[in-house]
């Protein structure tokens, strides 16, 4: 048996609750996993909400740690005793042990401890796909500015970091003072607080009115129309969330007004589809970990049983970094 958050419908932290569920045998490509900490994500709350429906009852949760207890048939690149972590479908990370697929669980590296491990795994994936796979169609090159929405989250103070050792000037948004400058502290070349200024205006004073090769968003309704606004021509809107709530229907004509505008809506787990491309991934976000070039901030810790109350401070943006929830 093993503790386990589940929702029965979809609707408000309130819906989370605590229960008992059996843990079987890994069947083919599938091995058991006793998480050591597990990892709080924006997508959690999407799945929780409905905006991503999930067949009821669900355990929700992308991303965790913990050691390898059991390999099925057909898995080579893990053993049991083995430490690991991984974002990965389906949900189900909010509990103590699961039987998963393997496909996007890694071998975590020993110098990387099992929290750094749950707060790093989606949101460091994200962060590597955003800078290094999803690029405007002239490409980013060191000096180049980009826009990075939520930047004091836990992607966002990834990218931060990962953009400066790539050598781009990132521009950083956020809703406090302080949390722009702990985007300035990790990294980021500019940050706006979105709340006191209109961040498209000051995107384009920071560029010279040129405006920006790419914007990096998470947030989505909110955002979206002054993000447009920010871009050089040729420019790429990245989307790869909701925060805010879903985009508008746009019209496309509008994207040709704006200086012949590509727009993308991204997802990570079509970049981890294959386990080749996952390992691939992995070993470049284990290898800016190791290097100390990217560090990750876990910034809150909650038990597994305080869950609820890990998801109302989420929503109500009052976490900064990673956040994971302890067992």
């Amino acid at each position: 048996m093993s503790l386990a958050v589940q929702i029965r419908q979809h609707g408000g932290p309130e819906e989370l609750h605590l229960v008992d569920v059996a843990v079987g045998e890994p069947g083919p490509g599938e091995i058991r996993i006793r998480h050591h900490a597990i990892g709080l994500n924006f997508i959690d709350v999407y799945h929780r909400t409905g905006l991503y429906p999930l067949n009821m009852p669900a355990t929700i949760g992308m991303e965790a740690a913990g050691v390898v207890e059991a390999v099925g048939e057909g898995v080579t690149h893990l053993k049991v005793g083995d430490r690991a972590a991984y974002a990965s479908q389906p949900p189900g990370a909010y509990c103590e042990a699961r039987v998963m697929p393997s496909k996007c669980v890694c071998k975590l590296p020993d110098a990387i401890s099992f929290e750094t491990g749950a707060a790093m795994m989606l949101k460091g994936l994200t962060a590597q796909y955003l800078l290094k796979k999803t690029l405007p169609v002239e490409g980013l090159h060191p000096g180049d500015h980009v826009l990075f929405h939520a930047a004091a989250g836990g992607v966002g103070l990834i990218a931060c970091q990962w953009a400066r050792a790539l050598g781009l000037q990132l521009i950083a948004t956020a809703g406090t003072d302080a949390k722009c400058q702990l985007a300035l502290a990790n990294g980021a070349a500019h940050a706006i607080n979105y709340r006191q200024e209109d961040f498209a205006a000051r995107v384009k004073e920071i560029t010279g009115g040129k405006g920006v090769k790419v914007v990096y968003d998470s947030v989505g309704k909110d955002t979206w129309d002054k993000s447009l606004e920010c871009l050089r021509p040729f420019g790429l809107m990245a989307s790869f969330g909701n925060a805010s709530g879903p985009v508008a229907p746009f019209a496309p004509g509008s994207l040709g007004a704006k200086g012949s505008l590509y727009v993308t809506r991204q997802t990570l787990f079509t970049h981890i589809a294959t386990r080749e491309g996952t390992q691939a991934m992995a070993d470049d976000l284990f290898a800016v970990v190791g290097s100390g070039q990217v560090k990750i901030h876990i910034d809150q810790r909650y038990p597994l049983a305080e869950v609820q109350q890990a998801h109302r401070d989420l929503e109500a943006r009052k976490t900064t970094g990673s956040t994971i929830l302890t067992l």
